[in-house]
């Protein structure tokens, strides 16, 4: 992808900038984040907060909370410097300009197949030629399905994808999976793993290029922060 002049990962007197995703895995990254030494203003940690850009105790590092697909984009851009995403996600994109060197450790699920309970009996993965899916997941459908020379459709859908098989939408969707409590719920069962899933440090490439000291400092203290909540 081209970046423009203005791309702030080339600028070394710009303040860093980490994404973090909205949601679940915010709660269960902050610890690493403060283990790491960042603590953010006290506006972060106010839910009522319609605010998106956040100063800390770092003076040249601000934090900003997206969803938690945006947090490739704007890493990938050169919006922000580092960020924390799922591995589902970086893998959808498929970004060059993103290196993903630490496994944080956090947000375990899995990214599977699954359809309604009564096809099991009569359906056999190994045997498919083609697959219609209900996916949030498009680009990673396609690759993982291509690899085994199944062609796959896939529908775009941003949530509710358990609705589609009993909707008549598709008779399979590829979603990610905790529990499997809301599958279950909806009469729906796993047949298929296609990949497990954990939250990763997110750095822009070109920023490690050109601000190394500080873009591996960072690398290096959320590697330390995983290591010893991991312990």
């Amino acid at each position: 992808m081209t970046k423009t002049a203005m791309n702030p990962t080339m600028n070394p007197n710009e303040k860093l900038v980490l994404a973090l995703p909205k949601g679940r895995i915010l709660e269960e990254v902050m610890p690493l984040v403060r283990h790491a030494g960042i603590e953010p203003e006290a506006a972060f940690d106010d839910s009522k907060s319609r605010q998106l850009r956040f100063t800390t105790n770092i003076p040249n590092l601000d934090i900003i909370r997206v969803r938690s697909f945006d947090v490739a984009t704007f890493v990938a851009f050169g919006a922000a410097h580092l960020g924390v995403a799922g591995n589902d996600v970086l893998l959808e994109f498929d970004y060059s300009e993103i290196y993903a060197p630490v496994d944080l450790g956090i947000g375990y699920c899995r990214l599977a197949v699954a359809e309604p309970a009564e096809m099991i009996k009569g359906d056999d993965p190994q045997q498919w030629s083609s697959i219609r899916v209900a996916t949030k997941y498009p680009g990673l459908t396609r690759r993982y399905f291509a690899e085994r020379g199944v062609h796959a459709e896939c529908i775009k859908l941003n949530g509710a994808m358990e609705l589609a098989p009993t909707l008549g939408l598709c008779r399979r969707i590829v979603d990610l999976v905790s529990t499997g409590a809301t599958m279950k719920a909806n009469g729906l069962v796993e047949v298929e793993t296609i990949a497990e899933i954990t939250s990763r440090l997110a750095v822009n490439r070109a920023a490690w290029k050109t601000r190394p000291r500080e873009i591996g400092g960072w690398v290096n203290k959320f590697k330390e922060a995983a290591d010893a909540l991991a312990a």
